[in-house]
This record gives structure tokens, sequence and C-alpha cells, in this order.
């Protein structure tokens, strides 16, 4: 029996790494195509948004969660459900603001940069952009439209993960005249 458990939590190991080793080996590649950092970034960007809009069925089809009724709710689930879900971690929701439309994730261990170390000629480069992306994408399919932004990074000497969180407002759904 204990085998079998053993075996699962190294297949799922092996995948995290994959994935990791994968994404690793696009950013170099998108670094390559790509003249500068700040182009590298827009694309990683719009990337993780294509991802979002597509992974947000199957968020809410596995996680049976409902509609959220407010940001502080929206945050819960994006940390507790989500990212648990998808990264096998749960970052922790700080720093809200006075209005409560901003928040923060802080990701003590950010699963995408494990192997990984900026060179000195990509220091603008924000290596896990890919996550903002999703973030936009996936909310963005729920109708309510984010800001998303790194503003720390263990890659760039910080101490933890960052990423800052913006609710812009909530997207009206635009139906044909006579439809309901």
């Amino acid at each position: 029996m204990s085998r079998q458990t053993n075996r699962g939590t190294e297949s799922k190991k092996m995948s995290s790494e994959l994935f990791t080793l994968t994404y690793g080996a696009l950013v170099t590649q998108l670094c390559k195509d790509y003249e500068n950092d700040e182009d590298v970034n827009k694309q990683l960007d719009k990337m993780g948004y294509n991802i979002g809009v597509r992974l947000i069925e199957d968020f809410l089809a596995r996680s049976n969660v409902g509609r959220c009724h407010d940001f502080r709710e929206t945050a819960d689930v994006i940390a507790k459900v989500a990212f648990k879900m998808y990264l096998g971690i749960t970052p922790s929701i700080t720093n809200w603001s006075p209005a409560g439309d901003e928040f923060s994730l802080i990701l003590e261990n950010n699963p995408l940069v494990d192997f990984v170390e900026l060179p000195d000629n990509h220091s603008s480069l924000i290596y896990s952009n890919l996550l903002c992306g999703v973030l936009r994408g996936a909310l963005e399919m729920v109708q309510m439209a984010v800001e998303a932004k790194f503003v720390q990074d263990t890659l760039k000497g910080d101490g933890v993960t960052e990423i800052r969180m913006r609710f812009i407002r909530r997207i009206e759904d635009n139906l044909p005249a006579g439809e309901e």
C-alpha cells in the first residue's frame, strides 16, 4: 500500500518538475525571440491571459465553486482553491486597501521559479508574468476586470513573491436586443 502512495507522490513531483522545466524552456525561447524584456513580459501576460480564459471553465467544473459575491470572496477562492488546485500552493492574502478593491497574494514558494536564476542581462524580466495573465483572463470570464502585477519577486532578491491584484470594474453582460 505504501508503495502505491509513494508512486503517486513521485508522479506528482515529476509532473510539477516537468512543468517547471517546460515553462523555463518557454521563457528562454521568448527571450531569444524578442528584443527586450518588456516584450517578453507582454508576451507572457498575453499567453497567460489566453490560458486563463480557457482554464476558468475547467476550474468551475472541477471546484464546484459558486459565484463570488465580492472581491474578498474572490480573493479567498483564488488563493485557497485555484492556486492549490493548479500549482499545489496556497498563497496568503494580505495588504487589503481601505476600499477593499486591492490585495496582495504572497507566494512563499513559487513553483515556476524552481531551478531558475535570472541572468544579469534580464534584470527587468518578470519571469512568472504568465500568472498575472492567467488571473486577468480567468476573472474577466466571470465578469471581473482586474489588474494583476508583480511587486516583489524572489528571483530579484525579495524575500517573497507578491502579486498585487486590483479590482477595476464589474463587466456587464451585453446581450443582444430582445434576449435575456
